[in-house]
This record gives structure tokens, sequence and C-alpha cells, in this order.
């Protein structure tokens, strides 16, 4: 079911209410950016400065689209927000995939973070200006990858950001670690640890060990204990996998503990294959929100990593509104 906000939130007694609230002058709207996933489709009204005024969230990613229309599922959330005909809207994301609705191909690496910009192809066929942003490619033989969307989170988080190396973690079902020097891309690598986790907790053995677990935290005595063990001895993962069924039958780990347990080896493991590829010393920026990215604070905490935190529904908000701004200033 689609979710639509329009921004302006007041608080009466505890209460929260939303509001329509006529914008000042410097917040007419400007463009409509969009960040579409394969399974998610995300929406925001934006000004000129970037304040969103309104916002439309729902389950229509790529895959409902490639069956319903592209252009449909855009217009019908463009309708509920009532948003002005001659506005442009720009892209990132899955749209832009050979599956999806045009192919904006990708920038090769290394590469600077304002190449993307360049990059952005025209929807044909279109009333309105439609735009898509490319992805960024990494044409290693040994190590190809690629990613689409993320690309334009890091133009936003990095975009006022020291000069410099750094390291940039972006938690996902495919997590993305990217190696940044003065505001260029000079390589990055995924990791499938979300789906990973994915299979292993409802497709394996240890299925059974964690099915009733409840909800734990980056916090989790479980979870940090795993995640420095797996970091110190990456070779025993698959070990340190069936000891959560072992420690269940033999010592009574309970499913909440062994999830936490299975948590942390994942991402654990994930983080001693980051630092395989940089520095340990290089700064470790986090983009991400939510749960997940509280389990990676954890992470990080438990192996006395420093690091620093970007929302990344910010993130990509103002990579949206730094290209926007660049493409039709």
């Amino acid at each position: 079911m689609p979710v639509s906000r329009i921004i302006g939130i007041e608080r009466h007694h505890g209460a929260i209410h939303n509001r329509r609230r006529r914008p000042p002058i410097m917040s007419e709207p400007a463009f409509i950016a969009v960040d579409w996933g394969t399974t998610s489709f995300r929406l925001w009204l934006m000004s000129r400065s970037g304040a969103v005024l309104a916002e439309r969230r729902s389950t229509e990613g790529m895959t409902t689209a490639m069956r319903t229309g592209f252009a449909e599922v855009l217009q019908s959330h463009l309708d509920a927000i009532g948003a002005p005909e001659d506005l442009p809207v720009l892209v990132c994301g899955m749209a832009g995939a050979r599956q999806g609705w045009v192919e904006a191909g990708y920038i090769d690496v290394p590469a600077s973070l304002s190449a993307v910009l360049d990059g952005a192809v025209r929807v044909p066929g279109q009333v309105r200006d439609v735009r898509i942003l490319p992805g960024l490619a990494q044409r290693d033989k040994n190590a190809p990858d690629v990613m689409r969307g993320e690309e334009t989170q890091l133009l936003g988080a990095l975009a006022s950001s020291d000069a410099g190396e750094k390291l940039v973690c972006m938690p996902g079902t495919h997590s993305k670690w990217v190696t940044v020097k003065d505001g260029g891309v000079t390589g990055f690598a995924t990791f499938m640890t979300g789906e990973l986790f994915e299979v292993i907790s409802k497709q394996t053995i240890l299925s059974h060990a964690v099915a009733e677990a409840e909800a734990f935290t980056g916090e989790h005595e479980a979870f940090t204990a795993a995640v420095r063990d797996i970091y110190a001895h990456p070779a025993l993962a698959t070990n340190r996998l069936f000891t959560l069924r072992s420690g269940q039958l033999l010592h009574g780990l309970t499913a909440t503990d062994a999830k936490a347990k299975l948590s942390g080896i994942m991402i654990g493991l994930e983080i001693a294959g980051a630092h395989s590829t940089a520095r340990r010393e290089t700064p470790v920026v986090l983009i991400g929100s939510g749960a997940l990215g509280a389990l990676y604070e954890g992470a990080f905490a438990a192996l006395e990593i420093q690091y620093t935190v970007i929302d990344a529904d910010e993130a990509v908000r103002r990579g949206l509104l730094a290209a926007a701004n660049a493409i039709w200033p």
C-alpha cells in the first residue's frame, strides 16, 4: 500500500498530526526525486534548497513496474501529490537497469562522482523531462563489480566531506564497501551478507535454531562476541555457523542468541573481508539507517573501529538534489 506524506508535523499533548502547509516562496517545488529499487519505490517533491515538500513510498519496485509499466507507476504517485506538470523528474536505482525502464549504463571506476551527472539518460516519449542516473562499474577481471543507486548515496554523503581516503560502508541485501579518495571512487566490493543471512536462517539446518528468535540489538553479547571472533578467524566461518546448531543441542543456546550470533558471524566476516582490501586505519563512513544500520554500528564498536554515520535516506536525497541542481541549473 503506497504511503503518502505531506511534510509538516504538529504535536499536541503527545499526539502527532500530519497537516498540509503552504510552503514559503523559498520552498517552491523545483523537481521530483525518485529512488527506484528492486522491490521499493520512494519519491520526494523537493525545493531547490532541498526541502522535502511531499513524499511517497510503496513496494512498487522494478519487479512490479516491469509488469504494470514504469510510466504508469510514476504517474500514479505524481497524481497523488498533485505534482505540477512542468516539474522534471530525476531517478536513481534499478529503473536504469537493463531490465528497467531505460538502461542508463555504467560509469567505469576509477571515476569522480561528478561523472555520474554527465551520464544521466533522458527517458524518451515523456511529456515531462525524466532522467535516470547511471550506475558504477568495476571492470577488473579478477574482481568485477557493479552498483546502481548507491552511487547517488555516495554523491550526497560525500559532497561536503574532507579530502583524503575513506572506506564507505553501505549495508543491505548486497552490502557495498567503497574506497573513495579526494572525491572519486577508486574501487568497491559487494558482499552478499544480507541475502546469505536470509538463506541460512530460513533454508538450512540452522533455520530450526533461529526460528523463534526475538529482536536483538547491536549491543547483544552473542552478537558482539561473534563479530570479534569471526573477524579474528574468518577462515573458520563455516565451522562457526554449525556451532549454532550444536550449541543449541549441547548447551541450550537460545534462539535469540543463535540468531544474534548468526548475524554477528555474517557482518563480522564482511568487515574482515572489506579490511582485506583496505588499510584498517582508513576512516570508515557508514551510510545506513534503521535496525540494520544499528547492527553495523554495534559491530564497529565491538571491533573498536572509528566511524561516522550518515543517514541513508538523507544521503540519497542529497545526492539527487546535487544532481538535479547540476542538470537543471
